[in-house]
């Protein structure tokens, strides 16, 4: 146990952005806090570094950012004060299709009625309603588990979002072109499509397009972490870098601990201290599915068919909605599709400083099994160029991570999952612990802080704050609100 430790009030193991919202939400109440990070670098799944040649700065997990923009944390803190930007795309989301089809997603919620012909009107019945509550329904929806403070927008959001993705595609739209549109946003879930409650993630990150947008952070994710990093030290917090905690004994006891990390790891360090029950508990939590992801460097824009495409900041490959369903399925049955639903994010369409002048980064990924140690770049180039002829004549350069170095990367990552657990049914209501208090363990001063804890995966840091305004309620008796 290093002395200087004796000076803190409370410890936050894990720098990604839940770590330093709960880290910022108890130095906002006068606390001295301390993030703990094992690595060398803040961040997590917000990191940018230069991967492939000179120059070409690539996000290494985290690259677009609805959640970031919508984050009712994130938007009360000063991050444009310490330097980060947010820039969106010309065209939010592109579906492209063959014969140089595409279904073209604008932030404008009227000019995208306009490209979507007879699918307009179900299109405007199924989404325009969420975007005209968004205020409400995202307050509720990157939220814990409570009873929603706007009970009627949350009542048609669980009508609608308990149902498959599948089902919400065939009652809303008759073209095939709109249906692929919308597995491609369900898709993010990592779930099968047929699955109930999956159409709740088209639903929430199809109305985020037409309201906060699908930005990227200007120069890399990494202007998230160092944002939040230079707000926290503003507060007096420290952070320690290459310190990978093993024990909970290596930190002085009887005072908070938050961690950043998933319920195995907490586990390993907390062993000695768990009930039997909630060890067997954690011990059962199931991952998702892994994720394999390719950074490319490029000479020059991907050659899309579809001309509007290169204007997308974010892409969804994979063609029609069962093509994608079939992709999902296999890989939910420890199966690595031949044509894989592929993730694209092309950042120097919006951002030209992320490479020298007239070069290009893209960044790639595709879902996988748990624990999988194949290699899927080839499938992924095809898929690629499917809809964009010649684009393997652009690769400068590639960098590739399978599931299983994902979790070497990041080990929050556990067998490449990068959501901090299966987004199933069970866990998504009881998530890692049904209970109401579901950050607070059953030990004394301890409790979680990551994405294994509601609202889930992705880029926000609502479980961070509702740790620590848990850890305040409890250990100080400070109730706090954003």
């Amino acid at each position: 146990m290093s002395k200087a430790d004796s000076y803190f009030d409370a410890f936050v193991i894990g720098s990604g952005p839940n770590g330093f919202s709960s880290a910022i939400t108890l130095a906002e109440q006068g606390l001295k806090v301390k993030i703990i990070e094992a690595k060398d670098t803040i961040g997590g799944g917000t990191r940018t570094k230069e991967i492939t040649s000179a120059g070409f700065l690539h996000d290494i997990c985290s690259a677009v950012h609805p959640t970031a923009a919508g984050s009712p944390i994130f938007n009360k803190l000063p991050l444009a004060k310490h330097g980060l930007e947010w820039i969106q795309p010309e065209i939010g989301v592109a579906h492209p299709l063959d014969n140089g089809d595409a279904v073209i997603i604008e932030k404008s919620f009227e000019n995208t009625l306009a490209r979507l012909g007879k699918d307009a009107k179900g299109y405007k019945s199924l989404f325009q309603g969420f975007i005209n509550s968004w205020d409400k329904l995202s307050s509720d929806v990157f939220s814990n588990l409570r009873i929603p403070s706007h009970p009627l927008t949350m009542a048609r959001f669980g009508w609608y979002g308990m149902f498959s993705a599948k089902i919400i595609a065939d009652s809303f739209f008759k073209n095939e072109r709109t249906k692929a549109y919308f597995a491609g946003l369900a898709a993010h879930s990592i779930i099968p499509l047929e699955k109930a409650f999956t159409a709740s993630f088209g639903l929430i990150l199809g109305t985020s397009v037409h309201t906060v947008g699908w930005p990227i952070a200007k120069g890399g994710s990494q202007s998230i972490t160092n944002a939040l990093q230079a707000h926290f030290l503003s507060l007096g917090g420290e952070v320690e870098l290459n310190r990978p905690i093993t024990s909970i004994h290596e930190l002085p006891e009887g005072k908070p601990i938050l961690f950043d990390l998933t319920p195995h790891q907490i586990v390993d360090i907390v062993e000695d201290k768990l009930p039997s029950s909630t060890k067997k508990k954690l011990g059962d939590y199931v991952y998702g599915p892994g994720a394999f992801k390719v950074d490319f460097a490029l000479s020059e824009p991907v050659p899309w068919v579809n001309e509007e495409c290169k204007k997308a900041g974010t892409l969804h490959l994979g063609g029609t909605f069962n093509e994608l369903a079939k992709a999902e399925r296999e890989v939910w049955n420890a199966i690595h599709p031949d044509n894989p639903y592929v993730l694209i994010a092309q950042p120097t369409a919006s951002d030209p400083s992320r490479a020298p002048e007239g070069k290009h980064v893209l960044w790639s990924y595709c879902h996988v099994p748990n624990g999988s140690k194949t290699d899927m770049k080839e499938a992924i180039i095809k898929q690629i160029e499917r809809y964009a002829p010649g684009f393997r004549d652009t690769i400068i350069e590639s960098h590739s991570m399978s599931a299983t170095q994902f979790q070497k990367y990041n080990p929050n990552y556990i067998g490449g999952d990068i959501n901090g657990g299966a987004q199933t049914l069970s866990q998504l209501f009881g998530r890692p612990l049904l209970k109401w208090d579901p950050y607070d363990l059953p030990v004394e001063n301890l409790y979680i802080c990551s994405s294994s804890t509601p609202p889930g995966g992705g880029v926000h840091g609502m479980s961070g704050f509702y740790a620590a305004k848990s850890v305040l309620r409890k250990e100080y008796g400070i109730k706090t609100t954003l």
